[in-house]
């Protein structure tokens, strides 16, 4: 649960810098986050909620 939350707010925080900096327009991110409703409702979101799950675990894995 607790990487749901990270991972939904740096998102939010990289999609509001994309709007302050890049010109990404407000439209262009709804229809973004429309799309990751639907996908998260279609029958690839397991497989999407496993690859982030294993790529968070691999960063995590890194020793410096």
């Amino acid at each position: 649960m607790a990487l749901s939350i990270s991972a939904v707010v740096l998102l939010a925080i990289i999609v509001f810098l994309l709007i302050k900096k890049s010109g990404l327009k407000a439209g262009h991110a709804v229809v973004c986050m429309l799309l990751g409703f639907y996908l998260a409702s279609s029958s690839i979101a397991p497989t999407i909620s496993e690859l982030t799950s294993s790529v968070a675990g691999m960063i995590g894995g890194i020793k410096f």
